[in-house]
């Protein structure tokens, strides 16, 4: 099996549960977003839409999984803007 590098340090995200306060988040169009369970598995997305508490997402295939779009609720995906991890999406 290949193992996959990732542009990005996806695995230093942090794991964020749907239940946890820090997952209500206001999610717009255009953030940059992860999903907060498993951030090395879908990488790091743009929202593409949002229709009730459903997002697209899509993920350009940033991820261990190689994903491209998919559609969560907005209290699985956790904006990279709000938690400032803009330092770790520039180490390599």
């Amino acid at each position: 099996m290949d193992t996959k590098k990732l542009l990005y340090r996806i695995d230093r995200l942090p794991v964020i549960l749907p239940y946890h306060f820090r997952a209500n988040n206001e999610i717009k169009l255009g953030d940059l977003v992860y999903y907060g369970p498993c951030p090395e598995y879908y990488g790091i997305g743009e929202v593409l839409s949002l229709v009730d508490r459903y997002c697209i997402v899509d993920f350009r295939g940033t991820g261990l999984l190689n994903i491209h779009k998919d559609a969560f609720e907005t209290k699985y995906i956790i904006p990279i803007h709000k938690l400032n991890l803009s330092h770790l999406l520039k180490e390599m």
